[in-house]
């Protein structure tokens, strides 16, 4: 299908600059811009890429300023970011949606499964499980006995939902992701470890993507929360009896331990390490590798281990770069001091 620059800056409530009329039926990335394609540009260090694509349109920031004529059509908007994912997923919609059941899945007789739903080959549905309507269900997706699941959610291949365990309204799980499988509890004893039974479950709230190989532990009692709205990337855990706020977003590798809770609208990034039993707050911000080991206020943006202020954080790590330096220096001045002192021995 092909849209005009108008067609698409009235659906994205922007304004063109340049050939109202100028078609495209693709997307590509703006270095590597063809005809007949829409870019954008909302990262300062591709802006040179502007002078010289090949893409017929991109989406700008409203504000930029430019050095010189571009060859492309424009299109301003306030955020050009969130405008090419409003852009996408309008894209993506138009993808139908895969319906029916493969004969080669299994589905318990006391299961109930939705309108129009897509259930894939070698998929298996557990006793008197719940699946909501217009839910794609890929092919060997687990679904184990009393899930319940919402309308509307995407499953891709591999996806584990052990027994037990609640999932909400549009939620994506990627391949791989594990929901509900045992937290880490283990009792100590002269003999070895004793495995503490986990007889909760996970609760997936609304609009919640989790990423491929993510994991969510069920939680020794009561419930595990994954809150409204949270984003998780490939390789997360979660651990037991956790509760991650709502419209919390964390990148590859964060590591969650058990009993913590984690605020709203939080930012984690990769490698982010979180101790058990401990609250962080609101809103908190925690750059990549940052060791948490105790309980965070709100409205806070840190990095490092312990966490702490980034400019202190990045003036710590200059001032290391130059301990090779420094000791060297000291080391002189005691040799220094040192000849001083017998100096002044010998002259008494």
């Amino acid at each position: 299908m092909e849209f005009t620059a108008k067609q698409i800056a009235d659906y994205l409530g922007g304004t063109v600059d340049g050939n109202a009329d100028a078609t495209v039926n693709s997307f590509s990335k703006i270095e590597e811009g063809k005809a007949g394609s829409i870019s954008f540009l909302s990262n300062p260090k591709y802006a040179h890429y502007i002078y010289d694509t090949k893409a017929s349109v991109v989406i700008v920031n409203a504000d930029l300023q430019l050095e010189q004529e571009v060859p492309c059509t424009l299109i301003r908007v306030a955020n050009a970011y969130e405008s090419v994912a409003k852009l996408l997923q309008l894209y993506d919609s138009m993808t139908p949606a895969k319906k029916g059941i493969d004969p080669l899945a299994f589905i318990s007789p006391s299961a109930t499964i939705g309108e129009d739903c897509y259930i894939g080959a070698f998929a298996y549905i557990g006793e008197n499980a719940v699946v909501g309507s217009n839910c794609q269900i890929y092919p060997n997706t687990y679904i184990g006995d009393g899930v319940t699941i919402g309308s509307q959610c995407l499953f891709y291949p591999h996806v584990s939902i052990y027994h037990g365990c609640r999932i909400g309204n549009r939620v994506t799980l990627h391949s791989g992701a594990v929901i509900g499988a045992d937290g880490f509890g283990f009792a100590p004893g002269a003999e070895g470890y004793s495995k503490i039974p986990q007889i909760g479950i996970v609760t997936i709230e609304d609009d919640v993507e989790i990423g491929a190989n993510t994991c969510v532990d069920r939680s020794t009692m009561g419930s595990t929360f994954v809150r409204k709205g949270v984003k998780l990337d490939n390789l997360v855990q979660i651990a037991h009896n956790t509760d991650i706020g709502s419209h919390t977003v964390m990148s590859a590798q964060v590591g969650i331990a058990g009993s913590t809770k984690v605020g709203s609208w939080c930012m984690f990034g990769g490698q982010v390490g979180v101790s058990g039993h401990i609250t962080i707050g609101d809103k908190v911000m925690l750059g990549a590798q940052s060791g948490v080991n105790k309980s965070l206020d709100s409205n806070q943006s840190l990095i490092g281990g312990p966490p702490q202020d980034p400019r202190a954080f990045f003036k710590q790590i200059a001032l290391m770069r130059r301990l090779p330096e420094m000791y060297e220096q000291i080391s002189q001045l005691q040799k220094e001091i040192q000849e001083l002192k017998q100096n002044k021995e010998s002259n008494e």
